[in-house]
């Protein structure tokens, strides 16, 4: 048998794995999309194994071949959210810098609209206080960091005051947007508007500690 033959051979019999693996992945991505309607309005302790089974038309079996435990069931839903809301945040790079400013923030809040109980987890630490939770919200506040920086200054990197400044306001668009998800008075158009506004008070103190790091024009028109 020769080289091509050999390679033939052995692609013959990775057709069937690679085929099973893009079925697992499939089935997998399927439960997490029904876990992530499970868990929309619902805690972590609201559902058992049981009830998640039951919902999602499977074994209960199943659920644990994939995720091991409710644990990590619920932290890959969280992840797999977490990853749709930065995503959205990132896109649309070619837009003006105030276009993408608002197309980030109007992304966060209808995250938190629709999906209120993994936002409260995500920002609050949900199960207990489990690092790998605290791990997913650190990665999100750094995520929506860089790409307001990113939008303002053309550049992800950032002096230390730059950073902190920004990381602040994202810590205050939590607390504000957890108030909201619970006692929605405001619009989100408002809301948007509001956290715009408190952004663009951010950058120019910023610009005040940091003359390098100038604010860009929305902002400057708003003071």
């Amino acid at each position: 048998m020769n080289i091509s033959q050999q390679r033939a051979s052995v692609d013959d019999r990775a057709r069937p794995r690679a085929r099973g693996t893009e079925r697992s992945l499939a089935r997998r991505a399927e439960l997490i999309a029904i876990g992530r309607r499970l868990f929309s309005d619902r805690s972590y302790d609201a559902l058992s194994m049981d009830d998640i089974a039951r919902h999602a038309h499977v074994a209960k079996g199943l659920i644990y071949y994939y995720f091991q435990s409710k644990r990590g069931y619920y932290l890959a839903i969280v992840q797999d959210s977490v990853a749709d809301l930065v995503d959205f945040a990132a896109r649309e790079a070619e837009l003006p810098q105030l276009d993408r400013v608002h197309r980030t923030i109007e992304g966060y809040l209808r995250y938190a609209e629709h999906n209120q109980a993994a936002y409260r987890t995500i920002v609050s630490g949900g199960v207990g206080f489990d690092t790998e939770v605290q791990a997913i919200r650190d990665g999100v506040r750094e995520a929506i960091v860089e790409t307001i920086a990113d939008g303002a200054y053309g550049t992800r990197e950032m002096a230390p005051v730059a950073r902190v400044g920004l990381l602040g306001w994202v810590c205050a668009v939590e607390g504000a947007t957890l108030d909201w998800i619970d006692r929605p008075a405001l619009s989100r158009e408002t809301m948007r508007e509001l956290l715009v506004k408190t952004l663009g008070g951010t950058l120019r103190a910023i610009e005040e500690m940091e003359p390098s790091h100038r604010a860009p024009a929305p902002a400057r028109r708003d003071g």
